[in-house]
């Protein structure tokens, strides 16, 4: 029996390290989204010059986009 609670123990885990992947995958998601709607309003704020006024934030926009993608966890090795 200490073999099947070790196991247990053991996947309670995994399942605790999956749970907190995926959880800062998602508030890295959802900071580009708060990004992406401050760069909405600058862009509307600005009209014509929002080309010049806002590059700063489509810049880290961008950047979000590539490193924060929201990344799933794909198996358990049960």
């Amino acid at each position: 029996m200490a073999i099947d609670e070790a196991r247990a123990a053991q996947i309670k885990e995994k399942l605790a390290e999956r749970d907190n992947h995926i959880r800062e995958s998602w508030v890295k998601a959802m900071e580009a989204r708060l990004v992406r709607d401050e760069l909405e309003k600058c862009q509307k704020g600005e009209g014509v010059n929002h080309y010049e006024n806002c590059k700063w934030l489509a810049d880290k926009y961008i950047q979000m986009l590539q490193e924060n993608r929201v990344k799933g966890y794909k198996r358990i090795d049960a």
